[in-house]
């Protein structure tokens, strides 16, 4: 019954920013440890970045340090992921996803709901 909603993603140019939002429903979003995942083509999916329930622990792949925000909306049962100084190895599908635990997950295989992906396409 849980369900995770991509959105925001697009076509934006090296250095340009992109904010993603993830709307959730069906599960209790203030008890859920959240994290973002991406994956390109021809790749695995790899971690982005966490964040524990009050949005108070934060962890973020070596490779978007930095550049990405996580956060959270409790009000409105929304992830979101602040992307800024983009670069063209960016490009990828993102995918927000419940997960059990904070940590730096490799593909999140323990993460149990995910969403259906937003794509995000930067132009060098």
């Amino acid at each position: 019954q849980v369900r995770l909603e991509e959105s925001g993603g697009g076509l934006v140019q090296a250095g340009g920013s992109v904010r993603l939002s993830c709307a959730t429903s069906g599960g209790t979003f203030s008890s859920y440890v959240m994290a973002w995942f991406r994956q390109a083509p021809g790749t695995e999916r790899g971690f982005v970045a966490t964040i524990n329930r009050f949005g108070s622990t934060t962890y973020y792949a070596d490779a978007v340090e930095g550049r990405f925000t996580i956060s959270r909306d409790n009000t409105e049962n929304t992830l979101y992921l602040q992307m800024n100084s983009l670069k063209p190895e960016d490009t990828a599908v993102y995918y927000c996803a419940v997960c059990p635990n904070v940590a730096k997950y490799k593909q999140g295989r323990s993460c149990r709901y995910w969403g259906q992906g937003t794509q995000v396409t930067v132009a060098s």
